[in-house]
């Protein structure tokens, strides 16, 4: 967790941040440097939101819980 937020949602954070600032170089606008903060800060506050409220958010493990180099025989050594 990077402020708040898993380590996804703070990558696309980043990227609007970054892409905002971007923005803001080559604008010659006022308005449009404000319109860039406020889209990063609703931006934030959806992502928080969203990162607290853990059904929007349904990710599964990509990975078992134990991985292993044994062959597997097929014997079964557990009784029915």
């Amino acid at each position: 967790m990077i402020f708040g937020l898993p380590v996804s949602l703070f990558a696309l954070q980043m990227v609007s941040v970054v892409a905002s600032l971007l923005v803001i170089i080559f604008s010659f606008s006022f308005a449009i440097i404000i319109g860039a903060l406020a889209f990063n800060g609703i931006l934030f506050f959806a992502l928080i939101r969203m990162a607290k409220n853990l059904q929007l958010l349904q990710t599964v493990k990509a990975f078992p819980k134990s991985i292993s180099n044994k062959r597997n025989t097929g014997f079964d050594y557990e009784e029915d």
